[in-house]
This record gives structure tokens, C-alpha cells and sequence, in this order.
């Protein structure tokens, strides 16, 4: 099931809201601590034909409650007697709230300063105050946070486990509960009506992460990244998926402590990634084998489980080559004339290797001329001060570190490092526009949007998983905004 929250402000609203939410869930959470003034439970009870669970949280379990303690009781005993279908009673206050009526109990444990560990206490505090459904809500900014509770949910208990993850990886837990059974998943009914900062909207987990497909054989593709473009690799993919009549659906994942990240992939039984180029971190580790690019640029952003152990792929650069060539009409051009690659990270690294492997002339500069000059060294390219790399003359130029942004300040790339007829290859962003694309219009340059590049770089991706390409029609499912 899908519960969407709503919070609204005002009793003559909230009926609205009721009725928005009504069409697109199994079960609404009505949140009293947002409520202006004191709501009549009982009259919005009978608005709407779907179940309703009750909640006023506290400030410090993240809910919007301004008055006293006793007050914020005594309306929960007065909701009860409206008789909602669920209450939810923070643990605290739980036991000294009695049961009444059908009303049935979510004891429910907050904690949005640290992730919990001892688990198992808590939840036989929640049993021993007569719990229906025991809920958890913390911070899951990455998977390390999200590991207990993901535990949690994934373990048979004689009592079921809900929860709502406060952070990146909040999505993650919705997903992973839905494949192992719990009772429903939280959702916003639009952004700006979140209960929580990035709980996932009702639109997100239907149209990006298919939901409602998602079951106990469901099998775990993890997509790691951020953002938007996170969000329209995995429509993409899925649409695929949904097509082919596979059982796979995309996990998103933020990992935290990579030494413990296999471990984790192994218990949740995903044995194949894709990385969202928008990512900064780097997979290279975890792979027991690269191919060639992946291996030059020690970046991979594709890994997948063999029999000899995980292997990692890089196609970002591939996909650069294919979108490239629609750009210059040459199939050829990656290895023509001179390279200047900006960047002193991983992705300017990587950049570097894979055009002096086509047989180009690179040269690699960054802000810090210590750590450009350690990157060129790693990709066998040519080395160049950061004071003399605006009087470089070259047929690419390969944009290649997010922390160094269009601009005229100290820190930043001056425009006029761009020159008519130029190649300007742009990795500075995911699928957001970008300064660097109007001063190479501008000036005359070549631009290679990174809206077609994504294109080719998430069909390569797909073709190291499946060994087919995308169908032309997810790609119009996933990129139509």
C-alpha cells in the first residue's frame, strides 16, 4: 500500500487535500501538529472513503506541534474516539494512551540525530505497548545510516514494520519495504507537501521506480547517483525492464563506507550497478576487474558480478565518442588533433586516457597544477601549469571537474578559454544547462550536449547488463520532460 501524508494548515483546506490524496493511495496520514487551530478529527474522518491514520508529532520527532505536551496528548485521545483506522503514538507517550475501539496502534520510534542500533529493544518496547505496527523513522543519508533499519525490515517478525527514511536514502528504504512486505510506504502527495525534507512524492515512486510492480521476486538493479538525472535513468531503465517483461527493477543507492558497500550488495541480493555520471565518488575499488578504459582512467561506471568476481566497466567515454560523432560528422574524431583536458579529479583522469588512447595530443591542467600533475602522470598525458593553459591552442577541450565553474573570479574557468571551431566537450553537469554551453555558442565553438550524451552513455550501460540496446520507446518514456 501507499499512505500519503498530508499536513494541511487550515480545517476549511484540509478537506481538499484529503480528497487530492484520496485518488492517488490506499491509506492517508492525517498530521494534526500542522493545524493552525484544532480540528474537528471526526468530520474529516468521513470526507474521503479511504482509511485514515492519525498523527501529531512533536518538534523534536520532526512534526510541527506548538503546544504543551498534555495538549498534544489529549488530542490524540480524541482522535482515537473519532475512530480512524490507525493512530500513531510515538513510543513515549504510547502506554499511557489506551486502546479503543477498531483503532488500530502505530508505535512508532524516532531518531533524526543519529541511526539506532539496537533495534530488537526498541522494538519489543514498541510490542510491550501494544503495538499494532511498529514504525521507525531516522536519518538515511547513505547506506551506511540506512543499513539498521534496512536489517530491520527485511527479518520476519511476528509484528509488521513500517518506516520512513529522513534523507538521500530515504527513497532506498521505501523501495526495499515494498519488496519485503511491509504493511505501506510513505509518500508526499506533491513537493512542498513533504512531511519530511526528500520523502519521495507518490508521482516519483509510480512513474520513476514502477511501485506498484515491485514484489517479493522482484530483483535489484542499483543505480547510484543524485538528482534528476538519477531519477530519469532509472524511468528509463524501468520502462525497459517493464517492457521486456523482466523482474528488475532500479534500487537508487547512496554508498557510505565502501569496504562495508559489497557486504551490503550481497544481502540485498543486487549483483549488478549503474552509475550516474553526476556521481563524484568512484566504484574502482570494488571491482576485481576493469575493462580497458575503466583500467586507464580507474573509473568505472558500470559493475557487474562473474565469475571471477566483480567487474567494472567505464562507457562514459564511449559515449562521449557517439555523440560526438552526430556533433563533428567525423567517426574519427576523438583521436584527431590536440587535447586539453580541465580538471585535476577522477573524471579529468579518466578523460585524459581515454582520448591519448585514441591517439590524440593531451594535455591535462587544473587549478592545482600538484594534483593536475599527478593525473597526467596516471593517464601518460602531457602535464601543463594552470598559468599558461589559456595560451593552449587545441581542437578539444574537455571540460571535466564540477568544482571548477564557468566564470571571471579566482577559481574559476574563464570563457575565453574557448576558441571558434573548437570541440567543447562539457562533463561540468549532468542534464541542467550550463554557462560553458552559451560562451560556445557564443564564440563560435561546437558544444556537446550532455542531455545526448546521457542518451548513449545510459544505452551502453544497458547493453553491458543485457546485451541489447535500450528500446527506442523507454527513451521517449524517460526523456520526455
Amino acid at each position: 500500500m501507499i499512505c500519503i501524508t498530508v499536513t494541511p494548515e487550515s480545517r476549511t483546506l484540509a478537506p481538499v487535500d484529503l480528497y487530492n490524496a484520496s485518488s492517488r493511495c490506499d491509506l492517508i496520514e492525517l498530521c494534526l501538529d500542522h493545524f493552525i487551530n484544532e480540528p474537528n478529527v471526526g468530520e474529516l474522518l468521513r470526507v474521503v472513503d479511504k482509511p485514515i491514520m492519525v498523527s501529531c508529532r512533536s518538534e523534536k520527532d520532526g512534526g510541527a506541534w506548538k503546544g504543551t505536551e498534555q495538549q498534544r496528548i489529549q488530542l490524540l485521545r480524541e482522535a482515537i474516539v473519532a475512530g480512524p483506522a490507525y493512530v500513531e503514538l510515538d513510543l513515549e507517550v504510547a502506554s499511557s494512551i489506551p486502546r479503543f475501539g477498531k483503532t488500530q496502534r502505530v508505535v512508532s520510534f524516532t531518531s533524526l540525530n543519529r541511526p539506532l542500533n539496537r533495534i530488537d529493544d526498541v522494538f519489543e518496547q514498541c510490542r510491550q505497548a501494544k503495538a499494532d505496527v511498529v514504525k521507525f523513522t531516522w536519518l538515511t543519508e547513505d547506506m551506511d545510516a540506512a543499513w539498521p533499519l534496512l536489517a530491520a525490515v527485511t527479518q520476519p517478525r511476528d509484528l509488521p514494520i513500517v518506516g520512513l527514511g529522513v534523507g538521500r536514502a530515504g527513497l532506498t528504504f521505501s523501495l526495499l519495504g515494498r519488496k519485503y512486505g511491509s504493511p505501506w510506504i510513505y509518500a508526499a502527495l506533491e513537493p512542498g507537501m513533504e512531511a519530511f525534507s526528500r520523502q519521495p512524492t507518490v508521482w516519483q515512486l509510480r512513474d520513476d521506480y514502477h511501485w506498484d510492480s515491485i514484489g517479493g521476486k522482484t530483483r535489484f538493479l542499483g543505480i547510484i547517483g543524485y538528482g534528476e538525472s538519477e531519477n530519469i535513468a532509472a524511468r528509463v531503465l524501468n520502462a525497459a525492464f517493464q517492457q521486456m517483461d523482466r523482474p528488475i527493477r532500479c534500487l537508487p543507492l547512496q554508498p557510505g563506507d565502501l569496504s562495508r558497500f559489497p557486504k551490503m550488495l550481497e544481502k540485498l541480493g543486487i549483483n549488478g550497478l549503474v552509475v550516474d555520471p553526476a556521481w563524484r565518488g568512484d566504484l574502482f575499488e570494488l571491482a576485481d576487474s576493469c575493462d580497458e578504459f575503466g583500467t586507464l582512467g580507474r573509473r568505472v561506471d558500470v559493475l557487474m558480478e562473474g565469475q571471477q568476481g566483480r567487474r567494472g566497466v567505464c562507457t562514459i567515454f564511449n559515449a562521449v565518442d557517439v555523440a560526438g560523432q552526430t556533433l563533428t560528422g567525423n567517426a574519427e574524431w576523438t583521436g584527431r588533433g590536440a587535447v586539453t583536458v580541465l580538471g585535476h579529479g577522477p573524471m579529468a583522469r579518466a578523460a585524459a586516457a581515454f582520448f591519448g588512447q585514441r591517439g590524440a595530443a593531451v594535455s591535462l591542467a587544473g587549478m592545482s597544477d600538484n594534483a593536475a600533475a599527478g593525473m597526467a602522470r596516471e593517464a601518460g598525458c602531457r602535464h601543463v601549469v594552470w598559468n599558461a593553459v589559456y595560451d593552449l591552442r587545441c581542437d578539444t577541450l574537455v571540460l571535466a571537474d564540477p568544482d571548477m565553474p564557468c566564470g571571471l573570479s579566482k577559481g574559476q574557468v574563464n570563457p575565453g578559454i574557448i576558441r571558434e571551431r573548437q570541440t567543447v566537450v562539457d562533463l561540468t553537469v549532468g542534464l541542467s544547462g550550463s554557462p560553458f554551453a552559451e560562451e560556445a555558442v557564443a564564440r563560435g565553438a561546437r558544444y556537446l550536449d550532455p542531455v545526448s550524451v546521457f542518451a548513449a552513455n545510459l544505452n551502453l550501460q544497458f547493453r553491458q547488463l543485457t546485451g541489447r540496446d535500450l528500446p527506442p520507446n523507454a527513451f521517449e518514456k524517460g526523456l520526455a520532460e
